[in-house]
C-alpha cells in the first residue's frame, strides 16, 4: 500500500469516527428532548441520523478493506447487499436534505400557518416518499444485476461488467443521478433562495427601524451606535452564511463523485483510482458534517447536550461519592430515632 491509499485509508477512518459519534450524538439529543421531537423536521432529521450511522457501520468499513486490500472485500452476496445500501442511503440523503430545505422553506415564507402546513403526519409522508423514491433504482439495479465491487471507487455500488450493457447502464445511472443529486441540488437552490429573499427584506426592515432610532436618539454614545451598526451588518450575514453552507457542502461533498461517475460512463478519458476513492470519501464525509449543519449547532440540540452532559456528570459524580463514603454526604443522611 503506497501513501496515496494509506491517506484515503487515513481519511476514511477520520471519516468514520466523526460521522460515528456526531451522528450518535444527533440521535442521543433526539431521545433526549421532548421539545425537538416534536416538531416536523426531527422526523427528517431522525432519518438522516439513521441513514447517516447505516452508512458509516456498513459500507464506510467496506470501501476501507477494499482500499486496503486492493480487492472486492466480501463475498458476492454482502457486496450486493452493500451496493443495495449504497445506492439507496445516496438518494436518501439527499432526498431528507431537500425536505428540510422544503421544512425551512414553509416556516420562513409561511410563518403563521406553518403548523398547520408542515404536520407530523405531513412529515411522515415526506419521508414515506422519501424511501419509495429511493429504494426504486437500487430494487431496478438488483434485478437487473447493477450491484457488486467497482474497482476505481473500491467500495461495493452501482456497476456493470458487461460491455453489451454499456449504454443501457449509463443511461440508468444518469436517470439515477438526474432524479437524486440534480433534482434536490434544484429543490434546495429554490427553497434557500427563497428564504434568502425573504430574509433579506425582514432585515431591510430591520434596519430601517434602527436607523431610525438612532436618529432620535441624539444623545445616543457613539460605542452605542457603532454596536448597532455592526449587529445589522452581523445580521445581514448570518442568512448568507447559513444558506451557503446548506448548499456548499452539498455540492463539496456529493458533486464530485456524481460527475466521477458520468464521465467515466460518457467519455472514453481514463480516470486515476485514487481520484476515484477520493471522490467516494467526499461523498461520505457528508454523513459526518450533516449533524454539524443541520442539528448540533443549533440552539435546541445545544441545550440538550448540555443537559445530557450535566446528567452524567452529576451521576457519576454520586456514584463516586458513594463509593469512596464522602462524610459530608454520610452526614446529610437521615438519624433513625
Amino acid at each position: 500500500m503506497n501513501s496515496w491509499d494509506a491517506g484515503l485509508a487515513g481519511l476514511l477512518v477520520g471519516t468514520m469516527g466523526v460521522s460515528l459519534l456526531s451522528n450518535a450524538l444527533v440521535l442521543l439529543c433526539l431521545l433526549h428532548s421532548a421539545d425537538i421531537r416534536r416538531q416536523a423536521p426531527a422526523l427528517f432529521t431522525l432519518n438522516l441520523t439513521c441513514g447517516n450511522l447505516l452508512c458509516t457501520v456498513v459500507n464506510m468499513p467496506l470501501t476501507l478493506a477494499g482500499v486496503v486490500a486492493q480487492r472486492q472485500p466480501a463475498g458476492d452476496r454482502l457486496c450486493r447487499l452493500a451496493a443495495f445500501l449504497d445506492t439507496f442511503l445516496s438518494a436518501n440523503s439527499m432526498l431528507s436534505m431537500a425536505a428540510l430545505s422544503i421544512d425551512r422553506w414553509v416556516a420562513v415564507v409561511f410563518p403563521l400557518s406553518y403548523r398547520a402546513k408542515m404536520r407530523l403526519r405531513d412529515a411522515a409522508l415526506m419521508v414515506a416518499y422519501t424511501w419509495l423514491h429511493a429504494l426504486t433504482f437500487p430494487a431496478a439495479a438488483l434485478a437487473l444485476s447493477w450491484l457488486g465491487f467497482h474497482q476505481l471507487y473500491a467500495s461495493c455500488t452501482l456497476c456493470s461488467r458487461r460491455p453489451d450493457e454499456r449504454l443501457r447502464f449509463a443511461v440508468f445511472t444518469g436517470a439515477f443521478h438526474a432524479l437524486s443529486f440534480l433534482l434536490s441540488f434544484v429543490v434546495l437552490c429554490c427553497t434557500y433562495l427563497k428564504v434568502l429573499k425573504v430574509a433579506r427584506f425582514h432585515c431591510k426592515r430591520i434596519d430601517v427601524i434602527t436607523m431610525q432610532t438612532l436618529v432620535l436618539l441624539v444623545d445616543i454614545h457613539p460605542s452605542v451606535r457603532e454596536r448597532c451598526l455592526e449587529e445589522q451588518k452581523r445580521r445581514r450575514q448570518r442568512a448568507t452564511k447559513k444558506i451557503s453552507t446548506f448548499i456548499g457542502t452539498f455540492l463539496v461533498c456529493f458533486a464530485p463523485y456524481v460527475i466521477t461517475r458520468l464521465v467515466e460512463l460518457f467519455s472514453a478519458a481514463p480516470i486515476g483510482s485514487h481520484w476515484g476513492v477520493l471522490s467516494k470519501c467526499l461523498a461520505y464525509s457528508k454523513a459526518a458534517s450533516d449533524p454539524f449543519v443541520y442539528s448540533l449547532l443549533r440552539h435546541q440540540y445545544r441545550k440538550s447536550c448540555k443537559e445530557i452532559l450535566n446528567r452524567v456528570l452529576n451521576r457519576r459524580a454520586v456514584h463516586s461519592s458513594g463509593l469512596t463514603g464522602d462524610p459530608h454526604s454520610q452526614n446529610m443522611l437521615p438519624v433513625s430515632e
